[in-house]
Parts: C-alpha cells; sequence; structure tokens
C-alpha cells in the first residue's frame, strides 16, 4: 500500500528563514503488510486506513519542526510502523524548495524502517 505525493507546509531545515517562513514538503510512504486477511473479509479494520494515515502524517510534518529532513522522516515511520499491521515501511521526504542557490528538481530523504 502507499500513499504518494503528500504535501504539507513545515517549518523544518537548519536555516532561520525555514524556520520563519516555512516550506511545502511531499510525502511519500509504502507500507509493507498482508492485506490478505482484509481482503478476505473486505474488513477494513485488517488493514491501515489511508485517509487516517494521511491525516497523522500530515500533522507530523505541520508539527514540532526539526533541523533534518532524515528527522522528520524517522518520525514519519514511527506513525506508519505504529499501525499494527505493518512490518515494514518506507519513506521518502521531498524538500523541493530547499535552499540551494543553484538550479534543482528536488531534494529528496528515503529512508527503510521495519519492527525490531
Amino acid at each position: 500500500m502507499s500513499v504518494t505525493g503528500l504535501r504539507a507546509r513545515g517549518r523544518h531545515g537548519v536555516l532561520a528563514a525555514e524556520r520563519e517562513l516555512g516550506q511545502e514538503f511531499v510525502v511519500d510512504v509504502t507500507l509493507f503488510l498482508d492485506t490478505a486477511p482484509a481482503a478476505a473479509g473486505d474488513d477494513l479494520s485488517r488493514t491501515v486506513h489511508y485517509g487516517e494515515l494521511a491525516e497523522d502524517l500530515v500533522r507530523v510534518v505541520e508539527g514540532e519542526p526539526v533541523d533534518l529532513i532524515e528527522t522528520l522522516a524517522q518520525r514519519l515511520a514511527d506513525v506508519c510502523l505504529a499501525r499494527e499491521p505493518v512490518l515494514a515501511a518506507e519513506v521518502s521526504v521531498h524538500k523541493p524548495s530547499a535552499p540551494i542557490p543553484l538550479p534543482f528538481d528536488d531534494v529528496i530523504v528515503a529512508i527503510t524502517r521495519s519492527r525490531a
């Protein structure tokens, strides 16, 4: 299961202007879980409600600022792994407006985390 292109405004970064003005972040997550039980019984309670997941992810992006998008990615992975059927999660945090004084398309930090 994946949610891609989720957009939210956050105040993450090491520069004062990033904290003051904020900027858009884009989040992609892929969850690894067994969807067979949910499909067999057509039962939402046996899978991940992607609407609720998206809302929780946006709350993290809009929440407490961090210096590094690596830290933000970890917080987002923690949200994904908190859902019982999820065994692992891939999280990409895009920072398309990063303060780089050269032409560029995107800055992305991607991580994969699994239950210990």
